[in-house]
């Protein structure tokens, strides 16, 4: 018996895996380090090889990452500003794709992080946008992945639960079609990436803590980069 046909991506577009990583890098700094976006070619190459929040970790050089700029900006995903010396850049991802804000930083995640569990991106959405349960992270997953072709088809899929596990992952299909085979994580790196998410959004958590008491004390505080 045949499987059935992955659900496809957005027809207008099939992103590479740095086109999604600049995009979804660009998405990130718009909300986490507003004071320094948009971003200089450098600065976005720093954020798109950083080590946290990222899988996979990447390596990619300034001229793979404005050959993906000049790619997306005629599909209106990215803009260049004006106004500086050195060329800075911003998404344009919600109106260019034509999904909610919610949806957006969903898909956003998805890009920087790969595939995950509602909870993970609840958790890990906590430096974007505060979602008020898990309900309503899978509400606008189910919503994506339900999203008829008229309006360009699913976004995402919901892959199958993986041996051991006891939630099943979201994957974004900008980049094509996925595998919805069993993608066989071991349970361990599952449970070892809900603890990093929720070790993550605590941290968060504690420096917007930490910034809030440094102002009611009129004294600076230090951000790490």
């Amino acid at each position: 018996m045949s499987s059935l046909p992955s659900p496809q991506p957005h027809p207008s577009f099939t992103l590479t895996a740095i086109e999604a990583r600049v995009l979804a890098t660009l998405m990130e700094k718009a909300r986490t380090v507003p004071d320094s976006y948009p971003l200089s070619l450098n600065t976005l190459m720093l954020g798109c090889n950083q080590k946290s929040s990222r899988e996979p970790l990447m390596n990619v050089t300034e001229a793979e990452i404005a050959t993906a700029l000049d790619t997306l900006m005629p599909l209106n995903l990215v803009r260049e500003t004006s106004g500086s010396r050195v060329a800075r850049y911003e998404h344009n991802f919600q109106r260019g794709v034509g999904v909610p804000e919610q949806s957006a930083v969903l898909l956003g995640l998805l890009m920087l992080r790969g595939p995950q569990t509602a909870g993970e991106l609840r958790l890990n959405a906590e430096r974007w946008y505060r979602f008020a349960d898990i309900s309503s992270v899978e509400g606008f997953l189910e919503e994506m992945q339900d999203r008829s072709v008229e309006k360009g088809g699913p976004l995402v899929v919901k892959l199958p639960r993986a041996s051991g596990a006891r939630e099943q992952r979201w994957a974004h299909l900008l980049c094509g079609a996925v595998n919805t085979a069993d993608p066989t994580p071991s349970v361990q790196a599952s449970s070892s990436a809900e603890r990093m998410a929720r070790l993550e959004a605590e941290v968060a958590r504690l420096r917007e803590t930490v910034d809030l008491l440094c102002k009611e004390l009129g004294i600076s505080s230090v951000n790490p980069a």
